[in-house]
């Protein structure tokens, strides 16, 4: 079975072009393949769920190599709270969330709350605090009142240890809530999408340094630590489907054949208007919200294999992809018969804010760099060397300083072979150019993919927040690697 070409979409990219993309790097799939055959399934299941109360959520964190159950056995794993993934944690604009987060590993760790837009400094979304083993570090995160719903996640982000720990099992889910939203649904799910490698004792399997080099992908897919769990419902009702790649590198182009699938958000909130799945791939990092009415009849939601390039090009790496050339069950969904009508139009999205006509007070250009001759070992580059324009991270160098209150506009470059997603952290990012193409209605992304030998085209608004945070390819082996760079904001 043909993949999708990384030149056939713009990962978690967007919606509106000028004009439809056609053979060339876009912000829509254009090639669809039908799903495979079913495969066994568990019951359906999601991890803990703890709320905010009055504002406030106070969580306790536990970061631990244990016995989880993962794809339906007995597994060794990293974990919090000796789940994986650990708790869901829902929070509205303007609620304050503290964490204590108890290292019990034998490495150090930390926290980042991927895609929030709060404070990187003191004991904010600092990804430059080190939690040593036995550890413990109290977080605190306010944010905004205008703070965009959506969906979130958390997971280590120490410099070297990031790919292996959430490899390993580290990471879980956030909701911001919209206050304001009149969506109806019989149902809402929460979906964490990862995958893991485990030996026949249950361990996890170290990937080799050319997987590191690559990008590992693990043989299993897991949804909430699951494989191609069993979801029920009754035709004519509506779900909501929360979303999040929390792979350390795989791509994920999700298909629901039969079933009627929306996707009324994105990172940052809802989407104008919605788009079909069809035309949405979810870089690693990335997150959905879907609205599904449900129709009778048995279905199944697959990823479908993506080709996001190699170390020397496709035209020299001719060897399957790294996640297989098949596409992958995710989860089963049988409908059974309902006694109502689906389908009912559903409440229009709040406008969202739009920066292509305001003052861009500077322009700037990175570009994702592979070379050869890295240094092998953890915090190397292995056989090649992965950087932004040429140098690899440094803790204690600035390589941006911006300006808080202004808005830029960053043009991110990939001379590179390899698609590599772009994430900055506590700002998000309106995408408006790929490749030169335009977005037409306003896309508000934390992670947006940059095909290999391509661009894209961001306004950031450095709002609300001065400190200093990293920007980084969102592979984790590459940013372990070196492929990340600091901004600061004053």
């Amino acid at each position: 079975m043909e993949p999708i070409s990384r030149r056939s979409v713009l990962v978690m990219g967007g919606l509106g072009l000028v004009s439809t993309v056609i053979g060339g790097t876009g912000l829509w799939r254009e090639l669809i393949l039908s799903a495979p055959g079913r495969e066994a399934g568990q019951p359906w299941a999601e991890p803990e769920l703890r709320r905010s109360e009055a504002g406030r959520l106070e969580v306790r964190l536990e970061a631990a190599l244990g016995t989880h159950e993962v794809a339906g056995r007995q597994a060794t794993t990293l974990g919090y709270n000796g789940g994986v993934p650990g708790p869901t944690l829902r929070l509205h604009p303007g609620d304050t969330l503290r964490i204590d987060l108890v290292n019990h590993l034998e490495e150090v760790t930390n926290l980042h709350v991927h895609g929030l837009h709060v404070s990187p400094e003191g004991n904010g979304d600092n990804v430059f605090l080190a939690v040593e083993p036995g550890q413990t570090q109290h977080y605190e995160y306010r944010l905004p009142d205008d703070h965009p719903a959506g969906v979130f996640w958390y997971h280590p982000h120490h410099h070297g240890h990031v790919a292996d720990q959430v490899f390993g099992g580290l990471y879980g889910a956030v909701i911001v809530e919209d206050p304001t939203d009149e969506l109806a649904v019989d149902r809402e799910r929460v979906m964490v999408v990862s995958d893991i490698t485990l030996d026949d004792t249950g361990a996890v399997v170290t990937p080799s340094v050319m997987e590191q080099m690559m990008g590992r992908e693990g043989e299993l897919v897991l949804v909430n630590g699951q494989t191609a769990p069993d979801l029920e419902g009754r035709a004519g009702e509506r779900e909501r489907w929360r979303i999040i790649n929390a792979c350390a590198s795989r791509y994920l182009a999700l298909d629901l054949p039969g079933q009627d699938a929306r996707v009324i958000g994105r990172d940052q909130g809802r989407l104008a208007a919605p788009a079909a799945l069809r035309e949405v791939v979810l870089a690693p990092g990335n997150r959905l919200d879907l609205l599904v009415d449900l129709r009778e009849g048995d279905g199944e939601l697959t990823a479908l294999p993506v080709d996001r390039g190699g170390m020397m090009g496709r035209m020299m790496d001719r060897g399957p992809l790294p996640g297989g050339d098949e596409p992958v069950s995710l989860a089963r969904l049988r409908v059974t018969g309902g006694d109502r009508a689906g389908g009912a139009a559903s409440p229009a999205a709040p406008a969202l804010r739009d920066l292509r006509d305001v003052e861009v007070v500077r322009r700037r250009t990175l570009t994702f760099e592979m070379g050869m001759g890295g240094m092998m070992g953890r915090g190397g580059g292995g056989p090649m060397t992965f950087t932004f324009d040429g140098l690899a991270f440094d803790a204690d160098r600035i390589d941006q300083e911006v300006e808080l209150g202004t808005v830029e506009e960053w043009t991110i470059g990939n001379s590179s072979p390899m698609d590599h997603p772009f994430h900055l952290h506590v700002w998000p990012m309106q995408v408006l150019e790929l490749d030169g193409r335009a977005v037409g209605d306003p896309l508000w992304l934390d992670v947006v993919n940059v095909p290999a030998g391509g661009q894209v085209t961001v306004r950031v608004p450095f709002q609300d927040f001065g400190g200093r945070t990293v920007y980084h390819c969102h592979i984790l082996d590459h940013e372990d690697r070196g492929m990340m760079g600091t901004v600061l904001a004053r």
